[in-house]
C-alpha cells in the first residue's frame, strides 16, 4: 500500500509546492487504542498528512505515525483524522483481512481498485500545485470523493463504482455537464479547432440556414464521438476529471449557486491542464491563487448586486428584483454561445476568441460588471398570473362566456324586438374564442415586460402576437358584421347565421387550442423543438421527466373527472339558474328618479349596474367551483391510492400487529444475502426488544408495559432455554390491548402503531447493511435553542403566559412525567443507598420525600439531576438536542442491523463487548455521518457554548459546520472561513477552541440572502457519501423508523446498477431511466395535541403533506418542501444546490430546488412508510407569522422565473397539477375573500333596488300575479333566489376544506376518531380560524406582489398558553383584517336592513370571523380582570409617544404602517433607533398608483353611486331631495378640515409656549391629548349632524357611512402615497410637532421642510386616530357579550385546549399588593368603560326608537282602515293597495 520507502510522491521534476520537500511519512498504521500523545491532531490516516497543512505554525508532537500500542488495551482515542468517520485502525487484528485494514475498505487493494488511494493522493496533489487550490479543501475533498468511491463499491465492482461516478458528475446521461456542454453548443467550439475563429464560428451556426438541417445530424453524431471519447478515456483521467471538479466546486463559495458557470470554470480548467503549458509548469503555484483569481471576483460581482458599503459597513441595496442581478442571470448567461460570447478580457477580446487552453489563465482579466445582464425581470406585478397560469383564465372565462352569453338572450336583444335572432346567439356566444383569445394577446404583451428584448428568446413572441392578432379578426370580426346586418331593416339573408355557426366552431376549436396547449409551445416550440436555439431552455428548464403510462393515465383521468364534474356542475348550478335574474334585469329601466347634479344618467341604470356585479359575482364562483371540484377527486384518489399501497385502518388491527414479526423480517432484514444460521425468532426479538427498550428509555413506556412487550427467554419443555414471543403479538383483543401494553392513546401508541401498518405497504428490498450507501443528515442551525437551561424551564416568561414550561410540558405528557419521576426516583434510591443508609421512618417522609421529585424532578440540585430534567423538558420541546438525539438514532439502527444479520461477528468477538462496539461503531461511522450547519457557532454566549459542547460531549461524532472570521489586513474585508469540528477533535491550549479539522477560506461573507440556503451552502462541502437528508431544527426521529433507512434510499433506484458500463456501445441504453432526485416522506406533527390550533396546524401538514403529496407524486406533480425528504446529492450538488438563495425572492428556497430538479429532468417521490417528527407553532400568533411567511413566499414565488417556465411550457395535465397542488390554493383564498367582499357589493346594489322599488307579488310558480303591470312594480323575485344560491355556493367552497381532514383520519384512524376530530373542530370555532386564516394568507400575497417586503419571518415557538393583550392583538391584526371586516359588516348590515333573509347568517359569521378571531383565539380573552386591565393598556397605547420615544404605541405602529408606501430615508443620520439595515424597499410607482390611488377611488365611486340612487327619488313631500353627492362630501371631507384647523392653532401655540414650558416633561403629551379629543369631538359631531340630516332613517344613514368611509380612505391613501416623501427612522417629528422644539433634533436641512409633512401627516393620523379608537371600542363592546356568561373562562380554555376544567392550567398567582393593585385598576376601568360604551350608545340610540315607532303606527292605521291609502314616511312616499289575497302591496306614488 505504500510507496517504496525511498520514492518521493508525486512527479519528480516538482518541487514541493510549500517550500521545502518532505518524504511522505508511511501511512499511520494506528489501533483502536492508541492513546499516544504525540499524534499531531491534523495527522490523517491518509499520507496527505505528510504535507503539512494550513496551520504553519503550530509545531505540535511528532509527525510520524506513533508505535503500534497493543491492541485491545487501554482506552481508545481516535486518531484525529481527514474527518472523524475515517479514523479506523489501520492494522486491527481482529477483523477480517479485506475490512479494517483500510479507512475505506471497499476501496481497499485487495478489490482489484482500478486505481489505488497512493495515485488518487498524488492527483489530488498535483492538481492542486497545478492551480493553487487551499490545502485543507485539497484534504477535505480528497476525503469526500474517498468516501463516495468507498459507498458505492460496497455494492458494485471498484471498476464501476469510479465509472458510474464519472457518469453522474461528468459524462453520463444525465451528468448535469455533459448537458450543459451541449446546450452551450461547445462541441462546434471544439471540434472547429483552433484554426478559424471559433466564437464566430458557432454563431454562424445558430442563426444561418443552411446549417440547420446539418445541425441535427450533427447533434447526433457529436454525442457519439462524446460517448467514444468518454469510453476510451483511462480510469487515471476519469478520477483526475472527478478531482478536479471536486475540487472547483469545493471552493467555489457562493459560485456553487450558479451551476452552469462552476461547469465553464471546470471545463476551461480542464482544457487548461491538457494543454502541454501547464504539463511543463515546474514550480507550483501560491495557495489559495484559484479563490483569489477565479472565485472572488465572481463572488464580489454577485454581493455588489444586493450590498453597498456604507461607513464601512455592508448595507442593503435597495433594489427590487428586477433591478439585482441574481444567481439565475448569472447563470444563464452560460447556458447560450451567445452569453459566452459576452465574456470580454480588459482588452476587449471575447475569451471565446482564444484557444480553449488559454482561457484559464484569462479568466482573471475579465471584467465580471460588463458581461452579466437580466435574463428575466421578476417585476411585482398581477401580470404574472395572467402570463404564468393563461391556461387557467382561458378555460374559466372563456367558458363562463359561452355558458353566460348563450343564457342571457335579453343582454342582446334589440330594442326593437322581442328576442335575438339565431345569428346574433351563435355570434354572441362565439365572443367566448375573442375572450380567450385576447387573454393570450395580454398575456402575451405581459410576457414582454419579463423577457429582455436584446436576449435571443424573445422573437418567438412577435411571431406569437401576430399570429394572435389575426385569430382574433376571425373569433371577433363577423360579429361586427351580424350586429350590423341585424340592425338593418328586414333581412331573410342565411348568410348571417352561417357566418356565425363558423365563427362559434372556430372559437371553440381556438378556445380549447389556447386552453391545452402551453404558450411556450405555440408559434416556436420552446419545449420540443429540434432548432438547436432552443436547446439550452429545454435542458435547463423543461427536461421534465417521463410518467410512466399508469400515472399518466391516472393523471389525464383526474383532470377529465375534475373538469368534467365542473363543467356540468356549474352549468347547472351557477349558469342555467342565473338566465332568469339576467332576463329579469336585462331590459329594466328604473323610472321616476333623478339627481340633482347627474339627472337620471346614473339612477336610471342602477339595475344595470347590479346586473354588471352579479355577472363578476357568478364567475368567481365559477373559479371556485373547480377548486371544491379538485379537493373532492384528488381525496378519492388519494384515499385510493392509500388502499392501493394497503395503508388503511380498515385492514383489521389484529392481524396488522399479530404479523409485525413476520414483516420485520421479510421486510426490514436483509435476509437474502444471510446464510440462515439462527431462527428469524431470534433475530427478530432482538430488533423489536431494541424499539420496546428506546421507548422506556425514552420514558414513554413504564417498566409494566415492557414486560409484557419485549421478548422473554424461558425455559421450555425440554430444560432448553426458548424465546416466548411478547402476548401482545399473540393474544390480541382490540378491546384489552389499550392499556394493558401501552398508554392509552399516548406517543408509544401512536408510533407503534404506524410501524405496524407502515409495514403492510411494499418496500425496496435492503441490502445488507456494510453494502449500503453512505448518507449524510444535514441540519441547518441559526439561533434556535440548543438545550434549555433550568431558568427557562422553572422560570414563567413573563406574566401573559400563567404558567412554566415544565408545568406546561407536564400536562402535556403526564404519563412520560410519571415515568421519568419514576426513574429518577430509582437512581436517587441508588445513590443514596451507596452513601449511606437512611435511619428516618420511612412511611412517613416517603410523601413529602416525593414532592420536588413531582414538581421539579429532582430533590438535590446536583447537576447530574438538574440535567436529567433539562433534557427531559428539551426532548418535548422544539430543541435542537431533541433533533441531534432523534437523528442519532440513525447510528443505533445501523449497529442494530449489523450486529442481527451478521451472528458471526458476534460469536468471533467471543463475549469481548468493548471490540464488538468499536467494530459496529466502526460500521455506522462509515455509513452515516451527521452535520449541523451552526453558522454563528463561533459568536455563541457562554451558555450556548456549552450546550453546544454538550452536544459534541454525548455524541463525538456529530460534526459542527461554523462560520469563522479573522479581521483582514488594515483596509480589507474581513476573512471568512468555513470550519469544520466534530467531537473528537483535540482542544487547544491557547484558545481552548477545539482544533478544526478542516479550515477552508471562503471568497467572502457567504450570507447573502435571507440565511438558510446560504447557511445550508457554506456546510455542503462537508457531508459525505450518496445521499442527504434535509433536516430542520425542530424535528425528531425515532429507532423504529431508521431501521427502515436502507428502504428508503432504496427509493433512488440505484441499488442494483447494471454491470454494463455508462459509455460502452449498447450500455448507455440501460442507464436512460431519469434519475430520482428527491424522495418525500410524511411528517408527523408532534405539536399536535395541544388544543384546537395545535390540531388545525398539524391537520393541515396532515392533509397538505401526507394525502395531497400522495395523490401529487403518483401523477408526477410533487415538489420538495424541505422537511424529511432525502436528496440524491451528486444530482442535486451539480445543478445548483440543495435550496436557491437569491434575497426574498427564494424566500421559500426548498420549493425552488424541487422545482429546479423538477425542470431538469429529475424525478420526485414520495413515500408513505416512513416519518420524522416536526414542531409546528401554536399560538396564534406564530401559527399566523407562520403563514404570513407561508403567502408573501408564495409570492415571490409568482415571480419567479421557474414558475414561468413550468406555467408556459407544462403539458396540460401535469400544469394543472402543479397549478392547483401549489399557486392555486393561495389563489384560490384570495378568490374565496373576494367572493365575500363582491358579494357584499352586490348585497348592497340589490338591497338599494329592494329598498326604493316596489317589488311585484309572484305566485307558487314565480309568475308574476296579475292586475299588478298598471302600478309600475319590478319583479326581481329570481333576484332573490340567485342570492340564495350563491350563499349556498360560498358556504359549499369553505366546507369542503374540512373534507380532506376528515377522510385522512376515516382512512387511517377509523370513523368513530374522524368524527370525533372533526366535532371537536367545530365545537372549538375551528371555522372562525379558517375564515380569518384565509384572509391572511391572500391578504399576505396580495401586498407582496404590490410591495414586495417578503423576509425569512422567525414563526417563533410560543406557548398555546400565552395571553396577548388587546392592543397588541389590535396592531398586529388591524391592516391584513380586522379594518376589511369591519368595512364588510358595515356592508352586510346593510344588506340586513334592505333585505334580510335567513342565509345571511352564515355571512354575519363570516364577515365577524374576520374581526373578532384573533380575540376569540387569545387565551383567557374573556376573563373579567384581564379584559379591563386589556382596556387600561388599550387606552394607554392609543395615547402614548408623543412626549418621549415609546417602544409600543399607535403613533409607532400607524408610522410603521405607512413605511410600506412612503420607504425609510436613505441617509443614516448617526442616530441610535437607526438599526434596520435590511428595509423594505419603496413600493414602485406603479404598483402605488394602482393600489393607493385608483382602486381606492373606484371603491368610493360605487358606494357613493349606490347612496346617490337611494337619493334619488322624491322625499316626503313629493318634493326632490337635495344633492346627495354634495351632502356626502361635506360630512366626508368636513372633519379632516376640522382636524387641519385644530392642528394648524396648536401648531403656532406649541411653538410658542413650547420653550416656555421646556422644563414641563408633559407638555407635549397635554397638546396632543388635546387635539385627539378635539378631533373625536369633530368626527362625533359630523355623524350626528348626518343622522340628523338622514331623519334617523337606520339603512339610509348605514350606507351614507360607507360611502363616506370609503371617500375617507380613499383621500388617506391618496395623502399618503402623493404628498409624503420618505420617513425618517426614528419618531424626532411627531416629538417635536407637539412639544414646538424643532432645533436640536438631528433633522439636519430637513427643518425647513419637515413641519409641512408633518403638517399631513398629522391631518392623516387624526382621523386614522379616531377610527382606530372607535373601531377599538367597537370590537370591545363585541367582546363584553361573552364576559357575562357563567364560567365562560373555564369554558373557553376547554374549547382552546382541549383539557377539562380539573387539568386546566391554574390561575396565576399575585401577592397582596399586586391584587390591591389589579382591584383598583379594575375598579376604576370598569367605570370608565361604562361611560365611554354608555356615551357611544346614547348617540346611536338617541332618535332610532322614536322614529322607528312613527312610521310603524302611521303605516298600520292605515291599513285597518280601508282598501287604498297613501302614506308619507321619512324615506318614501307610498301607495298601499290590498290585493286579493288581503295583503297590501306597496307602490312609489308617481
Amino acid at each position: 500500500m505504500a510507496h517504496p520507502p525511498g520514492q518521493p510522491a508525486g512527479q519528480s521534476q516538482f518541487p514541493n509546492p510549500y517550500g521545502h520537500q518532505l518524504p511522505y511519512p508511511q501511512p499511520i498504521r494506528q489501533d483502536y487504542d492508541n492513546d499516544s500523545p504525540t499524534v499531531s491532531p491534523y495527522t490523517s490516516t491518509t499520507r496527505l498528512a505528510g504535507n503539512q497543512p494550513y496551520y504553519e505554525q503550530n509545531h505540535y508532537g511528532g509527525r510520524d505515525s506513533a508505535p503500534p500500542s497493543d491492541a485491545g488495551h487501554g482506552t481508545p482515542s481516535y486518531a484525529p483524522s481527514i474527518n472523524s468517520q475515517t479514523s479506523q485502525p489501520f492494522g486491527s487484528p481482529f477483523l477480517d483481512p479485506g475490512q479494517g485494514v483500510h479507512p475505506y475498505p471497499a476501496w481497499s487493494p485487495d478489490r482489484q481498485i482500478p486505481i489505488s488511494m497512493e495515485e488518487i493522493e498524488d492527483i489530488f496533489l498535483d492538481l492542486t500545485q497545478k492551480f493553487g487550490f487551499q490545502r485543507d479543501s485539497m484534504r477535505n475533498m480528497f476525503d469526500f470523493l474517498m468516501a463516495c468511491l468507498d459507498s458505492r463499491a460496497s455494492r458494485m465492482s471498484p471498476h464501476q463504482a469510479l465509472l458510474t461516478l464519472h457518469a453522474d458528475y461528468i459524462g453520463g446521461q444525465h451528468a448535469n455537464y455533459r448537458k450543459w456542454y451541449f446546450a452551450a453548443q461547445l462541441n462546434l467550439d471544439d471540434a472547429v479547432g483552433q484554426s478559424q475563429n471559433p466564437g464566430l464560428q458557432r454563431l454562424k451556426s445558430v442563426r444561418g440556414g443552411s446549417v440547420k438541417t446539418a445541425g441535427s445530424k450533427h447533434l447526433d453524431s457529436a454525442l457519439n464521438r462524446w460517448r467514444n471519447a468518454m469510453n476510451n478515456m483511462s480510469q487515471y483521467d476519469r478520477l483526475r476529471q472527478i478531482a478536479l471538479y471536486l475540487l472547483c466546486w469545493g471552493e467555489a463559495g457562493n459560485v456553487r449557486f450558479v451551476p452552469e458557470c462552476l461547469c465553464f470554470i471546470f471545463k476551461c480548467a480542464d482544457d487548461y491542464y491538457r494543454s502541454p503549458e501547464c504539463q511543463n509548469t515546474v514550480e507550483p503555484v501560491e495557495e489559495g491563487l484559484y479563490l483569489r483569481t477565479i472565485i472572488k471576483p465572481l463572488y464580489k460581482f454577485m454581493r455588489d448586486q444586493g450590498y453597498e458599503v456604507v461607513d464601512g459597513k455592508f448595507v442593503r441595496r435597495e433594489k427590487d428584483h428586477d433591478q439585482i442581478i441574481g444567481y439565475d442571470d448569472i447563470n444563464q448567461l452560460f447556458w447560450y454561445p451567445e452569453g459566452l460570447a459576452r465574456i470580454v478580457l480588459d482588452n476587449n477580446t471575447r475569451l471565446v476568441d482564444l484557444a480553449p487552453a488559454k482561457r484559464y489563465l484569462n479568466l482573471r482579466r475579465v471584467d465580471w460588471s460588463r458581461v452579466f445582464f437580466k435574463t428575466y425581470y421578476e417585476k411585482r406585478s398581477i401580470a404574472h398570473l395572467l402570463v404564468n397560469f393563461n391556461r387557467v383564465w382561458i378555460l374559466h372565462v372563456a367558458t363562463y362566456w359561452f355558458y353566460t352569453a348563450y343564457n342571457s338572450p335579453k343582454v342582446y336583444t334589440p330594442p326593437n324586438m322581442q328576442n335575438p335572432t339565431a345569428a346574433m346567439t351563435w355570434t354572441a356566444t362565439a365572443l367566448g374564442g375573442a375572450v380567450s383569445t385576447l387573454i393570450m394577446i395580454f398575456a402575451t404583451i405581459a410576457e414582454f415586460m419579463y423577457i429582455p428584448t436584446t436576449w435571443n428568446n424573445a422573437s418567438h413572441l412577435t411571431t406569437r402576437l401576430v399570429f394572435l392578432l389575426v385569430i382574433l379578426a376571425l373569433t371577433g370580426g363577423p360579429t361586427v358584421y351580424i350586429a350590423w346586418v341585424g340592425s338593418q331593416p328586414t333581412t331573410n339573408s342565411q348568410i348571417p347565421l352561417i357566418v356565425g355557426i363558423v365563427q362559434f366552431f372556430i372559437s371553440v376549436v381556438a378556445t380549447i387550442a389556447f386552453g391545452l396547449f402551453p404558450s411556450g409551445r405555440m408559434f416556436g416550440d420552446r419545449v420540443a423543438g429540434k432548432s438547436r436555439k432552443y436547446m439550452a431552455s429545454q435542458t435547463f428548464t423543461a427536461s421534465y421527466p417521463e410518467l410512466p403510462s399508469s400515472a399518466r393515465t391516472a393523471s389525464i383521468m383526474l383532470w377529465l373527472l375534475v373538469f368534467g364534474c365542473k363543467f356540468s356542475e356549474s352549468y347547472f348550478f351557477l349558469t342555467s339558474s342565473f338566465s332568469s335574474p339576467i332576463a329579469v334585469m336585462a331590459q329594466t329601466t328604473v323610472q321616476n328618479c333623478s339627481d340633482k347634479i347627474f339627472g337620471k344618467a346614473l339612477c336610471s341604470n342602477q339595475v344595470l349596474f347590479t346586473l354588471a356585479i352579479m355577472y363578476i359575482m357568478d364567475l368567481i364562483l365559477f373559479f371556485l367551483d373547480t377548486y371544491l371540484w379538485y379537493v373532492i377527486w384528488v381525496v378519492v384518489f388519494s384515499v385510493g391510492r392509500s388502499f392501493g399501497l394497503g395503508l388503511s385502518i380498515w385492514t383489521p388491527w389484529k392481524d396488522v400487529y399479530t404479523r409485525v414479526p413476520k414483516r420485520i423480517y421479510a421486510k426490514l432484514l436483509a435476509t437474502a444475502d444471510m446464510e440462515v444460521k439462527y431462527k428469524p425468532k431470534v433475530l427478530v426479538s432482538q430488533i423489536w426488544n431494541a424499539i420496546i427498550i428506546s421507548m422506556y428509555r425514552e420514558h414513554l413506556l413504564s417498566i409494566d408495559h415492557v414486560q409484557r412487550l419485549l421478548y422473554h427467554q424461558v425455559d421450555g419443555p425440554d430444560g432448553k432455554r426458548v424465546l416466548r414471543a411478547p402476548p401482545f403479538f399473540t393474544n390480541q383483543s382490540i378491546t384489552k390491548y389499550k392499556g394493558v401494553f401501552f398508554p392509552s392513546d399516548g406517543e408509544a401508541e401512536r408510533r407503534i402503531s404506524f410501524f405496524a401498518s407502515s409495514l403492510t405497504t411494499a418496500l425496496p428490498e435492503p441490502l445488507p447493511v456494510d453494502a449500503m450507501p453512505t448518507f449524510t443528515v444535514l441540519v441547518p442551525h441559526y439561533s434556535e435553542k440548543i438545550l434549555l437551561s433550568l431558568r427557562e424551564i422553572i422560570r414563567e416568561e413573563d406574566q401573559s403566559t400563567r404558567v412554566t414550561l415544565l408545568e406546561y410540558l407536564k400536562q402535556l405528557h403526564p404519563v412520560e412525567w410519571d415515568n421519568f419521576v419514576k426513574d429518577t426516583k430509582i437512581l436517587a434510591e441508588e445513590s443514596d443507598t451507596i452513601d449511606g443508609p437512611s435511619l428516618v421512618n420511612e412511611k412517613q417522609s416517603s410523601k413529602t420525600d416525593d414532592l420536588p421529585f413531582y414538581c421539579i424532578g429532582f430533590k438535590t440540585s446536583s447537576p447530574e439531576y438538574t440535567l436529567r430534567t433539562r433534557i427531559w423538558a428539551s426532548l418535548r420541546a422544539q430543541t435542537l438536542y431533541r433533533t441531534v438525539s432523534g437523528m442519532m438514532n440513525y447510528a443505533k439502527a445501523i449497529k442494530l442491523l449489523y450486529r442481527v444479520e451478521n451472528p458471526d461477528i458476534v460469536s468471533m468477538f467471543g463475549g469481548n463487548t468493548e471490540k464488538l462496539e468499536r467494530e459496529l461503531e466502526r460500521m455506522s461511522k462509515r455509513k452515516f455521518k451527521f452535520a449541523i450547519s451552526m453558522q454563528r457557532y463561533a459568536k455563541f454566549n457562554k451558555e450556548e457554548h456549552e450546550n453546544a459542547e454538550f452536544l459534541l460531549r454525548a455524541y463525538p461524532d456529530l460534526q459542527i459546520a461554523y462560520l469563522d472570521e479573522e479581521a483582514g489586513s488594515k483596509g480589507s474585508d474581513p476573512r471568512l472561513f468555513s470550519v469544520l469540528i466534530d467531537g473528537h477533535s483535540d482542544f487547544d491550549e491557547r484558545t481552548g477552541k477545539r482544533k478544526p479539522k478542516f479550515r477552508i477560506e471562503l471568497p467572502g461573507n457567504p450570507i447573502l440572502g435571507d440565511g438558510k440556503s446560504d447557511n445550508q451552502n457554506h456546510a455542503i462541502i462537508f457531508y459525505r457519501g450518496e445521499y442527504l437528508q434535509l433536516i430542520d431544527a425542530n424535528q425528531d426521529n425515532y429507532l423504529e423508523e431508521c431501521l427502515k433507512i436502507r428502504n428508503i434510499l432504496g427509493e433512488f433506484e440505484e441499488y442494483s446498477v447494471s454491470a454494463q458500463s455508462p459509455y460502452a456501445q449498447w450500455g448507455h441504453k440501460e442507464f436512460k431511466k431519469a434519475p430520482v432526485a428527491i424522495v418525500g416522506t410524511r411528517e408527523y406533527i408532534f405539536s399536535e395535541n395541544i388544543g384546537v390550533l395545535g390540531d388545525v396546524a398539524a391537520g393541515k401538514e396532515q392533509t397538505f403533506g401526507t394525502m395531497t403529496a400522495r395523490a401529487l407524486a403518483w401523477i408526477g406533480g410533487k415538489l420538495h418542501y424541505g422537511h424529511p425528504d432525502f436528496l440524491n446529492a451528486i444530482f442535486m450538488t451539480t445543478r445548483g444546490g440543495v435550496s436557491k438563495a437569491q434575497k426574498g425572492l427564494h424566500l421559500n428556497e426548498d420549493i425552488f430546488a424541487g422545482m429546479n430538479a423538477f425542470g431538469r429532468g429529475g424525478r420526485i417521490k414520495h413515500s408513505e412508510y416512513y416519518q420524522c417528527g416536526k414542531g409546528r407553532d401554536l399560538g396564534f400568533g406564530t401559527i399566523l407569522n407562520f403563514q404570513t411567511k407561508i403567502g408573501t413566499g408564495m409570492g415571490e414565488q409568482m415571480l419567479s422565473r421557474e414558475y414561468y417556465y413550468l406555467g408556459t411550457q407544462l403539458p396540460v395535465d401535469r400544469f394543472l397539477t402543479f397549478y392547483y397542488g401549489h399557486p392555486g390554493f393561495h389563489i384560490n383564498n384570495i378568490l374565496v375573500i373576494y367572493s365575500i367582499q363582491v358579494f357584499m357589493v352586490t348585497l348592497l346594489y340589490i338591497g338599494t333596488l329592494n329598498k326604493q322599488l316596489a317589488i311585484c307579488q309572484v305566485d307558487s310558480q314565480g309568475n308574476v300575479v296579475g292586475g299588478q303591470q298598471a302600478t309600475g312594480c319590478y319583479n326581481l323575485v329570481p333576484v332573490f333566489d340567485w342570492i340564495k344560491r350563491c350563499i349556498v355556493s360560498i358556504f359549499m367552497v369553505f366546507f369542503i376544506a374540512f373534507l380532506p381532514l376528515f377522510l385522512q383520519e376515516l382512512v387511517e384512524r377509523g370513523t368513530g376518531k374522524a368524527l370525533l376530530r372533526l366535532g371537536k373542530h367545530f365545537l372549538s370555532l375551528s371555522p372562525i380560524f379558517e375564515v380569518f386564516s384565509t384572509q391572511i394568507y391572500s391578504q399576505a400575497i396580495l401586498s407582496n406582489l404590490t410591495f414586495g417586503g417578503a423576509r425569512y419571518i422567525a414563526t417563533g415557538r410560543g406557548f398555546a398558553t400565552t395571553r396577548l393583550s388587546f392592543s397588541i392583538l389590535y396592531s398586529r391584526f388591524a391592516g391584513p383584517s380586522i379594518y376589511v371586516g369591519m368595512r364588510n359588516l358595515l356592508l352586510l348590515l346593510y344588506a340586513s336592513l334592505a333585505i334580510w333573509m335567513p342565509h345571511l347568517i352564515y355571512f354575519w359569521f363570516s364577515v365577524m370571523s374576520l374581526c373578532i378571531a384573533p380575540f376569540v383565539f387569545n387565551p383567557h380573552q374573556f376573563s373579567f380582570a384581564d379584559f379591563i386591565i386589556d382596556y387600561r393598556e388599550f387606552l394607554r397605547w392609543m395615547s402614548r409617544g408623543n412626549s418621549r420615544t415609546k417602544a409600543s404605541s399607535w403613533y409607532g405602529y400607524c408610522r410603521l404602517s405607512r413605511t410600506m408606501i412612503t420607504g425609510y430615508k436613505k441617509k443614516k443620520l448617526g442616530h441610535p433607533s437607526e438599526k434596520l439595515s435590511g428595509d423594505v424597499p419603496r413600493a414602485p410607482w406603479r404598483a402605488v398608483i394602482f393600489s393607493e390611488i385608483v382602486w381606492p377611488i373606484c371603491i368610493a365611486t360605487i358606494f357613493v353611486v349606490a347612496y346617490m340612487f337611494v337619493k334619488s327619488f322624491p322625499n316626503a313631500n313629493g318634493d326632490p331631495n337635495p344633492s346627495a353627492l354634495i351632502r356626502i362630501g361635506i360630512i366626508a371631507i368636513g372633519p379632516m378640515v376640522w382636524n387641519a384647523t385644530v392642528l394648524l392653532s396648536l401648531f403656532f401655540i406649541s411653538l410658542f409656549l413650547g420653550p416656555i414650558f421646556e422644563k414641563w416633561t408633559r407638555f407635549a403629551s397635554v397638546i396632543a391629548a388635546l387635539a385627539h379629543f378635539l378631533a373625536l369631538i369633530g368626527i362625533i359631531s359630523f355623524f350626528e349632524f348626518f343622522w340628523f340630516l338622514e331623519l334617523w332613517d337606520a339603512s339610509h344613514a348605514v350606507l351614507g357611512v360607507i360611502a363616506i368611509v370609503a371617500i375617507q380612505r380613499a383621500v388617506m391613501k391618496i395623502l399618503i402615497s402623493v404628498f409624503l416623501s420618505r420617513e425618517f427612522k426614528h419618531d424626532e417629528t411627531n416629538r417635536a410637532w407637539w412639544s414646538g422644539k424643532w432645533y436640536g433634533r438631528g433633522l439636519g436641512n430637513s427643518a425647513m421642510s419637515q413641519p409641512a409633512r408633518e403638517f399631513i401627516v398629522k391631518i392623516v393620523e387624526m382621523s386614522l386616530w379616531t377610527s382606530d379608537f372607535l373601531l377599538g371600542h367597537i370590537l370591545l363592546i363585541i367582546l363584553t357579550v361573552p364576559v357575562f356568561i357563567p364560567f365562560v373562562d373555564k369554558l373557553h380554555s376547554t374549547m382552546l385546549f382541549w383539557l377539562r376544567p380539573s387539568k386546566q392550567i391554574r390561575a396565576p398567582l399575585y401577592s397582596t399588593k399586586q391584587k390591591r393593585q389589579r382591584r383598583w385598576i379594575i375598579v376604576k376601568y370598569s367605570l370608565l368603560y361604562i361611560i365611554v360604551v354608555s356615551g357611544l350608545a346614547a348617540l346611536l340610540v338617541l332618535r332610532t326608537s322614536h322614529s322607528a315607532s312613527n312610521h310603524g303606527t302611521r303605516v298600520l292605521t292605515c291599513v285597518l282602515s280601508q282598501h287604498q291609502c297613501t302614506v308619507n314616511t321619512s324615506h318614501l312616499t307610498a301607495r298601499y293597495v290590498r290585493a286579493s289575497n288581503g295583503r297590501f302591496i306597496a307602490y312609489p306614488r308617481s
